[in-house]
């Protein structure tokens, strides 16, 4: 697998730049199993950005990382691999279906890491065609946490596809949150991640959303710092949460969560304030 490493995290302005001009052409070839590998071998976090993060998230401070920080450390080398002339799919426009971290242990939060990014293979879907892009950290050598991100490129489709989903879940509310207006940005300056969709009115209604909508792993990090608040997570852990009605901001809505085990696994979701859209379901399964 042809390999590309960074002394330094990736520039997200010219990313975004290369983003928009990948997204008016062709890829330049087919892609295979053998595709691109990004690393970053010696990431450090940056404790500002860290306090930032945990306060538009709710997650509260500690010697650890919280459990979906790394794939901020990641996204950049994310951006990278789906702006490269490789990459087979147009980046803006791509839909994010579901997430899934694994915590092998706790991440301290001085510790130095290395980061490596690829792309799994493609799979057909009705609406077109998924792939997952995931991500990998190592802390001394030692893997500490891993993240399949899976995401949906739009296309004719393939009707009798089989799509991998969470069970229905129905969660009683637990809390109630009211999202601002500005989350999306507020959320977009601690993770780097500006999809026009997530920042205004004007910019979410050019690509057909009514108004901008909430980051999904925004979402799915303020159920895990609600769940952290309510009774702890786990050292190890695997929590994978799929990302069903997008989030309109402003909003009002309604997140509930229960244990599901003596183990300790948790399952959550987040509806409307009505509850009769569900905008993520998510289970929690200690290792």
């Amino acid at each position: 697998m042809p390999t590309r490493r960074y002394d330094d995290s990736p520039g997200l302005g010219s990313l975004y730049a290369r983003t928009v001009k990948a997204t008016l052409r062709k890829a330049e070839y087919e892609p295979d199993n053998d595709g691109l590998m990004l690393e970053l071998p010696r990431a450090r976090v940056d404790q500002d950005h860290l306090s930032t993060y945990r306060e538009v998230t709710g997650f509260s401070s500690g010697p650890a990382l919280p459990v979906t920080y790394p794939h901020v450390l990641a996204f950049p080398l994310h951006l990278d691999l789906m702006s490269d002339p490789s990459f087979p799919y147009r980046p803006m426009g791509i839909v994010h279906l579901s997430n899934t971290i694994t915590q092998h242990q706790p991440i301290p939060v001085h510790t130095e890491l290395a980061i490596r990014v690829h792309s799994g293979p493609e799979r057909p879907h009705e609406k077109g065609t998924i792939f997952d892009v995931l991500s990998e950290v190592r802390a001394d050598g030692e893997l500490v946490w891993t993240d399949s991100t899976t995401l949906l490129s739009r296309s004719s489709g393939t009707p009798s596809a089989h799509a991998d989903l969470l069970p229905e879940l129905s969660v009683e509310p637990t809390a109630s949150w009211d999202l601002r207006a500005n989350l999306g940005r507020r959320y977009a300056a601690a993770s780097g991640d500006r999809n026009p969709i997530h920042l205004f009115k004007l910019s979410a209604q050019a690509f057909g959303f009514p108004r901008q909508i909430a980051h999904g792993m925004w979402a799915k990090a303020a159920a895990l710092a609600s769940i952290e608040r309510a009774g702890g997570l786990p050292d190890a852990f695997t929590v994978r949460v799929d990302f069903r009605k997008p989030l309109l901001l402003p909003s009002r809505v309604q997140f509930g969560q229960r244990r599901s085990g003596s183990d300790g696994a948790v399952d959550f979701a987040l509806y409307d304030e009505q509850q009769t859209l569900t905008h993520l379901i998510g289970q929690l399964q200690p290792r």
